[in-house]
């Protein structure tokens, strides 16, 4: 291949004379001297094998396609701080690239994760050439999502900063510490239970100081307050800075960020006049799941698995060329409704769940009936309104003992919700010991449905009322939604599958601008999101909601003592109460989907 066509590590100059690595991939074709560019920007190795593919595959369909590692990150200048930079350095990378003989001055932005934070923040600073964004699984705060969610530390976040301590310079360089940050990535779950909180200057991070700093931020900021308000971290209040341009936003239930994305869609269509398209589909985190037809231990069948590159393609070919593929004219929210599978093993290995694409004319989905599922004293979840008499539900919480996070044996839990699995505690994952469901536990409440007469759907934002108290002045409450299917001859106590979670911290009950401790004994309101879903819950399956106090790993674990965020020392046990009687009906807000395409 002509050399003239591939032009990799040019130093690009920022503002600050910081030169940031760049490859450049042209179209090998003499057909036009200047083409519409694709830009990526990525902390995770512009030659990794994906990013290879991506610069190629958009070449050879007469893009030229720049693919470029941020600041402090492989072949780039400077220091890494994580999120920090990327506004102000993606407006300088574009502005540079709209100037370049081989670019028509017209600019499409894609990535996933990192890659799509790195999109979102540059567009608030209306950075000249933009014309176009395809971002996945992206953020609209850290302080909601993946940093922290409900107030608590998401554990996600210190796996990913020791993963990127692993790969940095200083550790490619140095393999004394990178030796020393394998050891502590290898003995994670030791350090999140026995070193956690983590401090500063007693790990190998220590060696790092700007992985260490942003550590620390993400770890102790519970409150909203002047570290949030960067848009690399916090995209919401700058929605009024970004720029009229055609966005697609792709997301999916089982992924991390599936708060976040719908919810940036709605913040754009509201403003913009421009196309903005939404895409829900039932994967985990990352680009390459888009391509399986499962998520974590259920199958959808395949027509689940997504064709990436040619999806986005198909984008840019219609909003930066004008070309008329039909892009412009397919409806604004295109979701993948979960469930209506047989409910068996498949050879595989996986549960055939099932589930199918439907186009939307909006999100939320209008014809959507927002309604109350109520805790019912007996364990049952019913639109019946509690009895004024009804007893609250107490459990103890162990800060010691947490309620795990289920994910499949010796798989990891942080790097994304895992997908879809069962209920089931497993001695392997660190938590527990047993391999009793997690509905056997005296700390985990359930709360089921009679088994269902006709197949109901659920698609929209979830949302979770409970009234508490506690004997501590700070404690955590959880809540699941899980579609229980019934026994089969492959699953004989049935199968508990989890469809959406997440947590709220009580001192943060009424905001996050400051923190409120509890009075022990006093009974408060709690209302939080549960990320949104798409799930069709057969006939014969129950709807169910588990209530707790812990999801470990997957978030930290409360130590009911008060201290403040990320900087405990002590532990206690917590006396919990969850009411559910009629002057404090303790409820989830389910939106159910009427008519043919919904309950039957």
């Amino acid at each position: 291949m002509p050399s003239n066509h591939r032009h990799f590590n040019q130093m690009v100059p920022m503002r600050d004379k910081v030169k940031l690595s760049t490859d450049i991939y042209l179209p090998q074709t003499t057909k036009a001297y200047s083409w519409p560019a694709v830009l990526l920007r990525t902390p995770y190795d512009k030659t990794s094998d994906a990013m290879v593919e991506v610069g190629e595959y958009f070449a050879s369909a007469d893009y030229a396609c720049v693919i470029q590692d941020v600041r402090g990150r492989h072949a780039s200048e400077g220091e890494f701080e994580p999120f920090i930079n990327e506004a102000e350095d993606g407006h300088d990378c574009l502005r540079w690239l709209g100037r370049q003989d081989w670019c028509d001055g017209r600019v499409g932005t894609m990535g996933t994760s990192y890659l799509a934070q790195t999109q979102a923040s540059m567009a608030t600073t209306g950075p000249p050439h933009l014309a176009s964004q395809y971002i996945s699984q992206g953020y609209g705060s850290y302080h909601r999502t993946r940093s922290r969610r409900g107030g608590a530390f998401e554990n996600h976040r210190l796996n990913w900063i020791l993963r990127m301590a692993a790969t940095s310079k200083q550790a490619a360089e140095d393999p004394s510490l990178q030796a020393s940050i394998r050891h502590m990535q290898n003995n994670l779950l030791d350090w999140l239970d026995e070193g956690y909180p983590i401090r500063e200057g007693l790990t190998p991070l220590s060696r790092l100081p700007t992985y260490e700093k942003a550590l620390i931020n993400f770890m102790t900021h519970g409150i909203l307050d002047e570290f949030w308000h960067n848009p690399g971290l916090n995209l919401n209040p700058h929605f009024d800075s970004y720029p009229d341009v055609p966005v697609t936003w792709l997301g999916s239930w089982y992924d991390g960020y599936a708060l976040e994305t719908p919810e940036n869609f709605c913040q754009l269509a509201r403003r913009a006049q421009s196309p903005q398209r939404l895409i829900m589909g039932p994967w985990v985190h990352g680009m390459s799941a888009e391509q399986k037809t499962w998520a974590g231990d259920i199958d959808f069948g395949p027509q689940a698995a997504f064709e990436s590159l040619r999806e986005r393609r198909r984008w840019f070919d219609c909003t930066l060329r004008g070309i008329e593929n039909g892009v412009d004219e397919e409806p604004p929210v295109r979701i993948f409704v979960m469930g209506g599978g047989s409910g068996r093993k498949l050879s595989s290995g996986k549960m055939d769940h099932g589930g199918r694409w439907r186009c939307e004319a909006e999100w939320p989905l209008g014809r959507a009936v927002d309604s109350r599922y109520y805790l019912q004293s007996d364990g049952g979840l019913s639109v019946d309104h509690p009895p004024a008499d009804a007893p609250p539900f107490t459990y103890d919480f162990d800060p010691a003992d947490p309620v795990p996070s289920i994910s499949a044996a010796g798989q990891t839990v942080f790097t994304s919700s895992g997908g879809g699995y069962d209920q089931m505690q497993d001695p392997t994952t660190g938590a527990g010991g047993t391999s009793l469901p997690l509905s056997a536990r005296s700390d985990n409440l359930v709360f089921m449905t009679q088994p269902l007469e006709r197949n109901t759907e659920v698609t929209g934002p979830i949302e979770v009322v409970l009234f508490v108290s506690s004997s501590a002045v700070d404690t955590d409450f959880t809540a699941k939604l899980i579609d229980q299917y019934p026994p089969n001859e492959d699953y004989p106590q049935g199968y508990a599958l989890q469809l959406t979670y997440s947590i709220q911290r009580c001192r943060y009950r009424s905001g996050y601008d400051s923190e409120l401790l509890m009075e022990p004994g006093r009974i408060y309101r709690l209302c939080f999101p549960l990320a949104p879903t798409g799930n069709l819950f057969c006939a014969g399956h129950r709807i169910r909601v588990d209530i707790s106090s812990s999801n470990w790993p997957k978030y930290e674990v409360n130590p009911n003592t008060g201290e403040p965020v990320g900087r405990h020392r002590c532990r206690q046990r917590a006396r919990n109460q969850v009411f559910c009687d009629a002057r404090h009906p303790s409820h989830i807000v389910l939106p159910i989907i009427p008519g043919k395409n919904g309950a039957n």
